[in-house]
């Protein structure tokens, strides 16, 4: 590093912190190809507002301060004007701070615009006044935290009738994820990219204190996932399950349990297109009257792999947990379930069981009881929690198969539904 930058000329130095190519991590530069629209989805402090004004500086600057870029007339669109200004203009990461002396824009208050040397103007607009795009024209566009807004799908659809100046006009999406139908629509566009990232990767400009107290409270939890590792969470309509209701069963620790089951949702092929094994670990304090009883989510270690593979995997998290039986859905894999398990632990507890009814009738009851506020998870069962935001009354609505899901639902059918079924108050003898 030294011996680069002794090589440099003063100028080249004076240069080097504004070539935002040379510092930007992969996430904050455009992919290749042509895309019409680029959507930045991180978690909080990622970058990704760095990444959008540095964007419109590589559309709007010429080779020299006076020389015409590609775009010449720019929307920016923020949630509120004062959001707009404050973030994407003069922000800490805005328009402003990211331009060098000889390229710095003037920012016209009272026109809501920014002006270059060159001529190029970018504009601002309000997520909250869809109409005011009703007649601009624009070559290209910077779009900030498109997944709060409240009038997003209005304010979308005027932007693109307004993007036709150009040969190819090109917008920039900077958000962090949420399941809004707006979001969800323009990712599944053919002419979307997408670059991801979550508020790790930019921890070098991040106070280590942030970090330390977001993760502690946050890592493993289901807002995390959305806030911070900046994944969309998708919540389809009429599901069992809400990321809402999810949110408000974590915990951080469990209480001692009566009783710890291992539920495995076996699969029935093996290699890289199979499903996954459902592999769940749950228990349940059972004191006094059924309504009383709490179950504990404790595990997802669910695997791909062949029979011996999840057999394997099941029977250490038993081991991991002291669990007391292992129970397994037996439809399609019949006597061959018990015979795997039993080749790697010829003593292990286990029982069979088979599923009368479908998927989402099954899974109904189950979430009744997290209606209830009966079930509790304990921290690291993102992936599974993604499968129960998609199971609705009318069936499994995800991709593949529920495997995890359906793990859960076997635990807690075996440690609360079927248990309180069969339970009788205990009898008093009057002496």
């Amino acid at each position: 590093m030294d011996e680069f930058l002794l090589g440099l000329s003063d100028n080249a130095l004076a240069a080097l912190p504004w070539l935002f190519e040379f510092w930007a991590l992969p996430h904050q530069l455009p992919p290749e190809g042509d895309w019409k629209s680029w959507v930045i989805m991180g978690g909080r402090g990622a970058g990704k507002t760095r990444a959008g004004a540095e964007w419109v500086r590589a559309q709007v600057e010429g080779p020299t301060a006076g020389a015409p870029g590609r775009a010449r007339r720019v929307a920016l669109v923020g949630e509120t004007f004062d959001q707009a200004r404050e973030v994407m203009v003069m922000g800490e990461s805005g328009i402003l701070a990211c331009s060098p002396p000889d390229r710095r824009p003037v920012w016209e208050a009272t026109r809501r615009r920014l002006v270059w040397a060159n001529g190029a103007v970018a504009t601002v607009y309000s997520a909250h006044e869809p109409e005011a795009l009703r007649g601009p024209q624009f070559d290209a566009a910077w779009v900030d935290e498109l997944a709060k807004w409240k009038k997003a799908e209005e304010t979308w659809d005027m932007l693109q009738f307004a993007l036709r100046l150009g040969e190819h006009p090109q917008q920039v999406v900077t958000t962090t994820p949420r399941n809004v139908g707006v979001l969800k629509r323009i990712l599944g566009n053919a002419s979307t990219v997408t670059t991801h990232a979550p508020t790790d990767a930019n921890r070098a400009y991040l106070a280590e204190s942030f970090l330390a107290e977001v993760e502690s409270r946050y890592g493993g939890t289901r807002l995390g996932r959305q806030e911070l590792e900046g994944v969309l969470l998708d919540d389809v309509e009429g599901a069992l399950w809400t990321t809402r209701m999810l949110e408000a069963c974590g915990i951080g620790e469990a209480p001692k349990l009566d009783r710890v089951v291992v539920a495995v949702d076996p699969s029935v092929t093996a290699g890289r297109g199979s499903d996954e094994c459902g592999i769940v670990v749950a228990g349940v304090v059972a004191q006094g009257e059924p309504s009383a009883w709490r179950a504990f989510v404790l595990e997802d270690a669910s695997v791909r792999g062949s029979p011996v593979d999840w057999a394997k995997a099941a029977i250490a998290a038993r081991d991991r947990w002291a669990a007391e039986r292992l129970v397994a859905e037996v439809n399609q894999g019949g006597d061959l379930v018990e015979s795997v398990l039993r080749q790697v632990d010829p003593l292990v507890p286990f029982r069979g069981l088979r599923a009368a009814r479908g998927k989402g009738l099954r899974a109904e009851p189950v979430a009744a009881l997290y209606e209830q506020g009966r079930v509790r998870h304990l921290r690291g069962l993102g992936a599974l929690e993604d499968q129960m935001c998609q199971m609705t009354v009318r069936g499994w609505e995800g991709r593949g198969s529920p495997d995890r899901l359906d793990a859960l639902v076997w635990a807690v059918h075996e440690l609360v539904i079927e248990p309180a079924a069969g339970w009788r108050r205990p009898q008093v003898r009057m002496l």
